[in-house]
């Protein structure tokens, strides 16, 4: 029993730790547009193998983000989108892979893609990075992401690049290292997403809530830490018995 005692509240002190971690982040990213709220739970494992069906570690899990929408709020900006409801737009990770994102803050990087915040490459319909020459002008992205500008010698708009706008299932999307998402099914261009352009999604983090769990998940610790020390005592109280038993 001392030994259940121990371990569960030892690694509930490490993973309380986990926890906090996971919460801090996401205060850090309480201003990143589209940013979605890293959810963790508590769960019990048992220890298998031989004598060790008295112990069992508690294990931090994140399952997933909470993909409630965050405020939609106006910059004037033409290459600003913002997604309504669901939906996520699609861009090339670091590994040439596909990822996806909310947050729909784009600028021209120096070769003149489309690129995010991070650097990683707006993807068109076909699966492409979305390519504007220097000069373009009047930038027009309707609700189904229909790139439209004046290029360089024209004098009228004229159809660019379909951003490539996704809406996966959303169990079977996870989070990767570098921020952006990833599903395990294959995902085609769907037509009803929708898009409002001169804006931006804010982050879902609600900020006092997140404190507020801080507090909890502290105290959360420091419960966990005097348990193990209890243990500790009814360890050593248990011993002096078992000592004075052999007198």
């Amino acid at each position: 029993m001392i030994d259940r005692f121990a371990f569960t509240a030892m690694t509930g002190a490490k993973h309380s730790l986990g926890q906090l971690a996971t919460t801090s982040n996401n205060l850090a990213n309480a201003q990143t547009p589209g940013f979605r709220e890293m959810l963790s739970t508590f769960r019990a494992v048992p220890v298998r193998g031989a004598s060790a069906d008295s112990r069992a570690f508690v294990v931090d899990a994140t399952p997933g983000a909470d993909w409630t929408p965050g405020a939609v709020t106006p910059t004037g900006n033409p290459l600003d989108l913002a997604i309504q409801g669901e939906g996520m737009f699609a861009v090339q990770r670091a590994d040439g892979q596909e990822g996806y994102t909310r947050a729909g803050r784009f600028h021209q990087d120096p070769l003149g893609r489309l690129v995010t915040m991070a650097g990683h490459a707006v993807l068109d319909s076909d699966g492409k990075s979305i390519q504007l020459p220097a000069d373009t002008s009047e930038i027009q992205i309707d609700a189904k992401g229909m790139l439209r500008a004046v290029l360089p010698g024209q004098s009228q708009p004229a159809d660019v690049a379909q951003l490539k706008l996704v809406n996966p299932w959303l169990p079977s999307v996870t989070r990767e290292p570098d921020g952006l998402f990833v599903s395990s099914e294959p995902q085609d261009h769907q037509l009803d997403v929708r898009i409002v352009q001169g804006a931006i999604e804010s982050s879902n983090v609600n900020v006092a809530q997140a404190m507020v769990q801080m507090i909890a998940q502290n105290r959360m610790f420091d419960l966990n830490i005097r348990l193990v020390q209890l243990a500790e005592q009814n360890a050593k109280t248990a011993g002096s018995l078992m000592s004075l038993s052999r007198v």
